[in-house]
């Protein structure tokens, strides 16, 4: 009887510490930084245009397209840090216009002003 009990006390103590580690919740692991790029599109006389907008990742060369709105405004968000990309901005009757963004900038929110020109 004694021997069932120290046995019974030992699978208590070892089960008690595991238990309560799944009862914890489970710690998220932390999402690594991402880079923010806006700005905004606008003629040589500072008016603002609606443009297409083009961000592309000169790693993989996937390109992803934005519409400016009705201030010329454009957003990126969520992107590598480390990685290097192109931003293209075009609009109807103006010469386009890229610039790059580089993963040696430790900035995390990049700030870019595009002043096309006419043809």
């Amino acid at each position: 009887m004694i021997s069932t009990r120290r046995h019974f006390l030992a699978a208590a103590v070892a089960v008690i510490p595991v238990a309560r580690l799944a009862a914890e919740p489970a710690k998220k692991d932390k999402e690594p930084p991402t880079r923010t790029v806006k700005g905004l599109v606008a003629d040589e006389g500072d008016q603002p245009l609606e443009a297409v907008v083009q961000l592309k990742n000169t790693k993989t060369l996937d390109v992803r397209s934005y519409h400016t709105d009705a201030q010329g405004r454009f957003y990126f968000a969520g992107l590598d840090p480390n990685v290097d990309y192109e931003i293209r901005a075009a609009a109807k009757g103006m010469r386009p216009k890229t610039r790059r963004v580089s993963s040696f900038d430790d900035r995390m929110e990049l700030f870019y002003e595009f002043r096309l020109k006419t043809e």
